[in-house]
């Protein structure tokens, strides 16, 4: 029996251990994943010699999320990250909030792509904000959207 069941999947990604350990707090989570808030606090482990936030705790929880998103969106089929870009526009020298929106557009986009294609590698921009409200990180995010037992071209690389 899984007792995750019985939590909110917003206390299942808190609870996430990377994410338990970086003490994260799930602001707002629509129940489609369309629209994700998540603070992401400055503390000790976080915090860079500098004073701001490494940029290995933004990476590490920026990275699923989109992957998340559509796996919510496009059940039964196989989902990950296959490209994950960040700028770091200013130091987040505060507690950070990831702000990501799914839209509508982006959902029919995909879903066409799949009707067409069989498969999608859509790309999300989303960003981590300081308390004031002003961009810190901008976060540019390929996902590939597979079918169940989707099985790709192989691909040689000449090494010579």
């Amino acid at each position: 029996m899984n007792l995750l069941k019985f939590f909110s999947p917003a206390t299942r990604l808190k609870f996430y251990p990377p994410f338990w350990l970086m003490k994260i707090k799930v602001l707002k989570m629509d129940p489609l994943w369309r629209k994700v808030y998540i603070k992401l606090p400055l503390t000790r482990l976080s915090k860079n010699p500098g004073g701001g936030m490494f940029g290995g705790f933004q990476a590490s929880l920026a990275d699923p999320i989109a992957a998340l998103a559509c796996l919510k969106s496009f059940p039964g089929c196989e989902v990950w990250t296959r490209n994950l870009q960040l700028n770091f526009v200013r130091e987040g020298r505060t507690d950070l909030e990831l702000r990501f929106i799914f839209s509508d557009e982006q959902l029919l986009k995909i879903r066409d792509e799949m009707d067409q294609k069989g498969r999608s590698n859509p790309v999300f921009e989303y960003g981590f904000y300081d308390i004031s409200g002003q961009i810190c990180t901008e976060i540019t995010c390929r996902v590939a959207i597979r079918p169940e037992g989707y099985v790709p071209r192989t691909r040689t690389i000449n090494n010579t």
